[in-house]
């Protein structure tokens, strides 16, 4: 799993900071990556020299489906806050530069007179965009995963315990920058939008297939420059089809507007209730 990418590094760490005019900069530092997990799973102990087998050798136990069904507990604690509170959670994904945030911006700008919106921000490092989203008036909590590839449940929980939104608000998780690991987990959200720009390949869909499986809206961001890319609209669609046959799509550009509405009659229709994908793995690839 994300051994190999490193996010179970002990040398990083997790920091959930609130950002804006009325934040606290309230500042937690956690232990690093493996440790903090290590300890909340097992709480303090010692350690004893590895399993071995009846011949001396040492023996791997892996334990990939253990973590998952951890963060899938703190995902669903986080659905039962969202569901208690009539809140709309969006796990917002994608790869960096498709333009979650100018989207993001925008869509707060544009419908913050008919709902109440919410963000969590994640990133490796910095406010950047947490403070271009404070300067929206809507209220925010960066996400900081040192170097961690994706947002987990617990992360969120934590969050939210610093932004409390209100009932019937609207949360925007935008997730960290990456394809592949933030499709594995689950956040308690009630749907997730995977946004993909043209100004990225049209095979994505197909080469990250996990992520457009796992997702119920495909935003195809940054249209107004398709005079001046290569990318196939339909080719990108029909991949994604594949890999997920009930996938919506919606053509947008946030810079210059277009297709914003079609974005919003969405957000405005969404139903509070979780929508369940169908488990990862089952799709195929031929078509």
């Amino acid at each position: 799993m994300c051994t190999t990418c490193g996010c179970s590094s002990h040398e990083d760490g997790v920091s959930i900071t609130r950002v804006g005019d009325q934040a606290q900069h309230q500042h937690q530092n956690l232990s690093g990556w493996g440790r903090f997990w290590h300890f909340l799973w097992y709480g303090p102990h010692q350690h004893s020299a590895p399993p071995t087998t009846s011949t001396g050798e040492k023996k791997t136990i892996h334990l990939e489906q253990d973590i998952l069904a951890k963060n899938n507990q703190s995902a669903q604690r986080n659905r039962g806050y969202f569901e208690a509170k009539n809140i709309l959670a969006l796990n917002l994904v994608s790869s960096p530069g498709s333009g979650k945030t100018a989207l993001l911006e925008r869509t707060l700008h544009d419908l913050r007179e008919k709902m109440n919106f919410a963000v969590i921000e994640g990133d490796q490092q910095t406010t950047q965009d947490a403070d271009r989203i404070a300067a929206t008036g809507a209220p925010v909590v960066q996400i900081n995963t040192g170097q961690g590839c994706h947002l987990d449940a617990d992360m969120v929980y934590r969050a939210l315990h610093e932004l409390r939104p209100v009932e019937d608000t609207v949360v925007m998780i935008e997730n960290v920058g990456n394809l592949v690991c933030p499709a594995m987990f689950d956040l308690g959200e009630t749907a997730r939008v995977v946004i993909i720009s043209v100004t990225e390949g049209d095979d994505k869909p197909i080469k990250y297939p996990d992520m457009f499986h796992s997702a119920q809206l495909c935003l195809i961001n940054k249209i107004d420059l398709l005079p001046y890319v290569k990318f196939d609209l339909e080719r990108a669609k029909d991949f994604a089809r594949r890999v997920n046959p009930h996938l919506e799509f919606i053509e947008v550009s946030a810079t210059a507007g277009t297709g914003m509405q079609s974005w919003y009659q969405w957000l405005l229709a969404r139903p509070r209730v979780k929508l369940n994908p169908a488990p990862l793995g089952t799709y195929s690839l031929v078509h």
